[in-house]
């Protein structure tokens, strides 16, 4: 039996393209629909309040094609980001619409420009907050993750939640290898701790994601720490796009998490 680790693509850079000129291109529909020919086990987004690029009609339009498709649809985003003036109906509004089969729990600020640290469940109030959170999902059928960077003990605060996942935040990990190389010791020092992390969830009976600045550089050794259920990948996949094309880049990707299965009786 092969354990193999699902690539979903976030597509929210092809988004801040299309917005950038205004009007349609690049058709995002259209280019989802090629992620997902190319190999792509899913799509992610993750809409921010100020509308920098998803659009919460991209999320209806992306949950349709993606159940079309028959491929995993996994939205992003804080529970708590309410309804705004300029159109965004809210996060759980746009959950409730698209129905995702995915929903990743991030601490994110509003204005915030990418997510850059995972949730602190040290507090009643947070839990509270979060678990909340995560039940109402569920009860509407929705697989619960929360972006956690790579500390045991606040993943072991997140599995008492009931989620169903953590994603773990490797951004710090990727800056290493980007600036230290793959040899060293601050390199697997970051890795160690992804280990130790996936395997504390694992034993804790929640499944375990990752993302934020996996590339094709860094993925194999990250992949290769234990049991990772999901990588979300958007801007460097997207940035290799332009190098290989939307639809090599992706079975680059795939290619590479192939070589990571681990294959056990």
């Amino acid at each position: 039996m092969t354990f193999k680790t699902a690539l979903s693509v976030n597509v929210n850079k092809i988004a801040l393209l299309r917005n950038a000129r205004g009007g349609w291109m690049p058709d995002l529909r259209q280019c989802a629909a090629t992620i997902v020919a190319a190999g792509a086990d899913g799509i992610t987004v993750h809409p921010r309040p100020d509308l920098r690029h998803i659009l919460p009609e991209d999320v209806v339009m992306l949950a349709e094609l993606a159940k079309e498709k028959g491929v995993e649809f996994n939205i992003e985003g804080n529970p708590a980001a309410s309804m705004g003036a300029n159109g965004y109906p809210g996060f759980n509004a746009l959950v409730e619409q698209a129905t995702p089969d995915q929903c990743t729990l991030v601490p994110d600020a509003v204005n915030q420009l990418t997510s850059d640290h995972g949730w602190d469940l040290s507090t009643p109030v947070v839990r509270k907050r979060v678990r909340d959170a995560a039940k109402a999902l569920r009860t509407h059928g929705v697989r619960v993750s929360l972006f956690m960077d790579p500390d045991v003990e606040q993943i072991l605060r997140a599995a008492d939640l009931g989620v169903d996942r953590i994603e773990l935040f490797t951004g710090p990990y990727a800056e290493a290898f980007r600036i230290n190389g793959a040899g060293a010791a601050s390199t697997q020092e970051w890795l160690d701790r992804h280990a130790e992390a996936a395997a504390t969830a694992i034993s804790a009976g929640v499944g375990v994601n990752a993302g934020h600045d996996l590339d094709l550089s860094n993925l194999a050794a990250f992949c290769r720490t234990g049991r990772i259920s999901e990588v979300s990948i958007g801007q460097a996949l997207v940035a290799d796009a332009l190098e290989f094309g939307l639809a090599r880049a992706v079975g680059k990707y795939q290619a590479l998490l192939r070589s990571c299965d681990e294959v056990s009786a």
